[in-house]
């Protein structure tokens, strides 16, 4: 089976799922003061279905929650957001 890893890409302002030496997707945000701004979502339709987009969320959410609120413009950030309240986000308003 191929390793898949979340990693924090401080350089491209984005969060990363990784398998194997493919890059398979990742969410893009930014820093606001002490709001992190999470735009956008992407995994590769090649790795669809194996949970990654929800990985990279619950990562980068689990990353900044106690730096940062999140404004998520993204809606599938924002649906994770809604659908885990067990993972103590803090939602900018």
């Amino acid at each position: 089976m191929t390793d898949t890893r979340i990693v924090k890409n401080e350089a491209e302002s984005r969060y990363e799922a990784w398998v194997g030496e493919n890059l398979a997707g990742f969410a893009n945000f930014s820093i606001r003061g002490d709001v992190a701004v999470f735009p956008h979502t992407e995994v590769d339709p090649a790795f669809a279905g194996r949970g990654l987009a929800s990985a990279i969320i619950a990562f980068a959410m689990d990353d900044v929650k106690d730096e940062y609120a999140v404004w998520a413009t993204c809606p599938f950030v924002k649906a994770w957001i809604d659908k885990h309240p067990e993972a103590g986000v803090r939602v900018a308003v």
